[in-house]
């Protein structure tokens, strides 16, 4: 028995070695991929009792001194009584060429993939030979899950020995990947075991949840961890992780985030540890729209771009290169490469990920049912670690990713854009006049809001969905086809999402003058995330921001098994001049009134001290207000204010002007819950003091009562789940902008009535417990000097 032991898919296999030409992603490829499955189960439904479907197939075998454990899944297995072979094995593919352009030899790798499959029966049932058939198939014209099939099969027979000579050839031709591979885990292995903390020592909180979740990993838990800014998170999350692959216990480790700053944050994590002696491969994963070369002109086929042409006959050369390093393998890098080779950045660093040992990217990659990484999730069963952080996002991020709408005005704009006697007119007039309906049985009202799902519509947009199919097959270049294909697209992943809807999900319809968009809205995302987090042997998730614990993990799915955590500060708490002012009501009826004592109290706070400070609202329009007021009453004083239309280039000007020898006042008018509320790193002098407007709460609207009624009918506290518990969030994180590192000493002052009832109070963290109450603005005053002259 070989020493050297490798697992792998049939599929990535064949894939990987035999696969060529360009990367061409126009409409065909796409509709056939939501044909796919449906065609599959069709088929293989009308196929007869002598036909097995999905029959899962395992093989082990030993070539080069490497034993191989194969896997995968064959369409059919077709076993009859009489004729030669007695049994055969059927790969289905879908397509959207006419199938009188299908050829027997169309594509190597689909015959390759089924004559592996074939080989495994061969050796599993002691046959002789076997027959390997191809199933093309192609949607027929026809309205949603009525339309039909039509197939072309191809049919081969092969003795046991050829099968088993071409896979072991195959095998060969692996066997170079393979052992540079198992190299590089030996040199991994043995640098993870020999690898200390990178930091020296451990500062307070930090070791507490790295043993925390080293734990979670070796029992197959689940974890949430409220971690206050200061600990480290993200090396007490990632070492544990590393050490866990090296000990054997998992095989990768996804570090999953929101935003550029954290997925930074990760990658200067596996520096240092790389600088400790760390050997291991980590792909950054940008998005798609980001990362690829033709920027805002996107168009990934050979004619519109010369890095999709000839892709795959040159991407196994650039991974070489790529792998070759020293496994710090980010944006740069794989655009340097991609650009030397001439192939896709964005498809090159899919490619790159199944030979890391950690992928650093966001949320969607593993929880979105759109595009999240079948290649892991699907087809070989690894153990894997899901380390999310900023998980307070994952909230609202989920109940968007699980959720889909469509506007009349879509269709009509399309529509426009179409010369009159257009044939695709009919089924965009049928989806027009089905919306218009639902608007006219809604009377009065202007949103309307069922717990069941709209078949009719649901089924309008499949019929839709194959109309327009057919139509952008005939119609490329034409007047509207890419308004049509852009539609086309919306409209898909309705349909997908259709496919999910269950009792955690209303149907919205709301009405804007002539406008009517519908939605399917999802409530509680806790069990479809229940599910992803099921793919991984791990889950750790934390946050500064996870309060409260228990509401966290039910809308997060941590499972009645999860384990929370909640670390205290690492820093001294008299370092933080903590101060409610109890007096204002910033309530929407309020508002007006409040605006002067909210002034003056802003100005009272950043005049105590010269520096940096920055003031959080819950709304732009009430952020303007007072910022008008303020500038007005006090032009002396150097003022920014957000803008909810900022670039990249406006983002970054903002935060320059918060420096660290700043010897001035600058007051920066933010938002609660925006770009600069969360994810900043304003260390030392450059923000010495931010200003909370109100409690945060999500502005009142049908949607959010729809949450509400949700969790209340469940038996929980539907308004703090639908308002209290969201907008506590983002005071919490607007207050830790401030207090970045051990040496900082900063003011949060929090303006509301609301924040010292018990409903509030409550939520604080540990280290609010020494806040003042401050009623008037001569008290304001008297704390702050009083902090500010220690």
């Amino acid at each position: 028995m070989a020493e050297k032991h490798v697992s792998l898919s049939v599929r990535r296999l064949v894939e990987f070695l035999l696969r060529g030409g360009s990367i061409d992603n126009r409409f065909g490829g796409m509709e056939s991929a939501h044909e796919g499955a449906r065609l599959h189960r069709r088929i293989q439904k009308a196929a007869g009792d002598a036909y097995e479907s999905e029959v899962s197939l395992t093989i082990s075998r030993e070539v080069g001194g490497i034993s191989y454990t194969l896997e995968g899944r064959a369409d059919g297995v077709i076993t009859e009584e009489s004729g030669e072979p007695s049994v055969t094995v059927d790969e289905i593919k879908t397509v959207a060429l006419p199938l009188e352009m299908i050829e027997e030899d169309f594509n190597r790798t689909h015959w390759a993939q089924a004559m592996c499959y074939a080989c495994i029966l061969c050796v599993q049932r002691e046959l002789p030979q076997i027959g390997v058939r191809l199933t093309y198939a192609r949607r027929e014209p026809g309205r949603g899950r009525q339309a039909s099939e039509e197939l072309k099969q191809f049919r081969r027979i092969f003795t046991r020995g050829e099968l088993e000579s071409f896979l072991d050839g195959l095998l060969e031709q692996y066997r170079l990947w393979a052992e540079e591979q198992l190299e590089w885990i030996r040199l991994r292995d043995e640098s993870i075991r020999a690898l200390a903390f990178p930091y020296g020592g451990y500062r307070a909180g930090q070791r507490e949840m790295a043993a925390a979740i080293y734990r979670t990993i070796a029992a197959s838990g689940r974890l949430f961890t409220q971690a206050p800014t200061g600990i480290g998170k993200t090396i007490s999350a990632l070492f544990p992780a590393v050490k866990s692959i090296g000990e054997g216990l998992t095989d990768r480790l996804f570090y999953l985030t929101a935003k550029t700053i954290t997925r930074q944050a990760a990658e200067q994590a596996f520096d240092r540890m790389r600088e400790a002696g760390l050997r291991m491969r980590v792909v950054t994963l940008t998005a798609v729209d980001k990362i690829c070369f033709l920027g805002a002109e996107r168009a990934c086929h050979p004619d519109a771009c010369p890095f999709a042409k000839g892709h795959y006959d040159r991407v196994n050369d650039a991974l070489r290169e790529l792998l070759a390093g020293d496994g710090a393998i980010g944006r740069q890098a794989i655009e340097d490469c991609a650009r030397r080779h001439t192939v896709c950045p964005f498809e090159l660093s899919l490619d790159a990920t199944l030979w890391a040992d950690g992928i650093i990217c966001d949320y969607n990659y593993a929880f979105d049912p759109q595009v999240y990484l079948r290649r892991f999730f699907q087809e070989v069963n690894e153990r894997y670690v899901f380390l999310v952080d900023e998980a307070h996002n994952l909230v609202d991020r989920s109940r968007e990713m699980y959720s889909a709408g469509l506007a009349k005005s879509a269709f009509q704009a399309v529509g426009k854009a179409l010369p009159k006697r257009d044939p695709l007119r009919r089924p965009l007039n049928r989806m027009i006049r089905l919306m218009n309906g639902r608007a006219a049985d809604m009377g009065d009202s202007a949103f309307q809001a069922e717990e069941a799902a709209w078949s009719d519509l649901n089924r309008q947009a499949e019929t839709f969905l194959d109309e327009c199919g057919q139509w952008l097959e005939s119609h490329a270049g034409a007047p509207g086809s890419e308004e049509a294909l852009a539609l086309f697209f919306e409209v898909l992943q309705y349909t997908r999402i259709a496919e999910l809807y269950d009792e955690c999900y209303v149907t919205t319809t709301e009405r804007r003058g002539r406008e009517v968009l519908v939605r399917q809205l999802c409530l509680d995302p806790s069990h479809a995330l229940d599910s992803c987090m099921k793919r991984a042997r791990a889950v750790a998730l934390f946050s500064a921001t996870l309060t409260p614990l228990d509401y966290f993990a039910s809308v997060l799915g941590g499972g009645e098994n999860a384990r929370t955590q909640a670390l205290p500060s690492p820093y001294q708490r008299e370092h933080l001049c903590l101060l409610m002012a109890d007096r204002i009501s910033t309530r929407y009826r309020d508002r007006e009134g409040s605006i002067e004592p909210i002034t003056d109290g802003i100005y009272r706070t950043v005049t105590v001290r010269r520096g940096n400070y920055m003031v959080y609202f819950p709304s732009y329009q009430y952020m303007q207000a007072v910022s008008d007021r303020f500038m007005e009453k006090y032009p002396a004083v150097e003022t920014l204010v957000q803008h909810s239309r900022m670039d990249e280039q406006e983002r970054e000007a903002f935060l320059a002007r918060f420096d660290e020898g700043n010897e001035r006042i600058l007051v920066g008018f933010c938002v609660l819950g925006g770009i600069y509320a969360e994810g900043i790193d304003l260390k030392g002098g450059r923000l010495i003091g931010t200003i909370v407007v109100g409690v945060g709460l999500p502005q009142v609207s049908e949607e959010q009562n729809l949450l509400k009624a949700y969790y209340t009918r469940g038996g929980r506290a539907g308004y703090d789940y639908a308002y209290t518990f969201p907008g506590m969030n983002k005071v919490l994180q607007a207050a830790g902008r401030v207090i970045r590192g051990e040496e900082d000493r900063g003011v949060v002052v929090l303006m509301d009535d609301r924040f010292t009832t018990p409903s509030y109070r409550r939520l604080y963290p540990e280290h609010w417990g020494g806040f003042r109450v401050v009623r008037n603005g001569e008290a304001l005053e008297r704390e702050l000097r009083a902090f500010w002259d220690e």
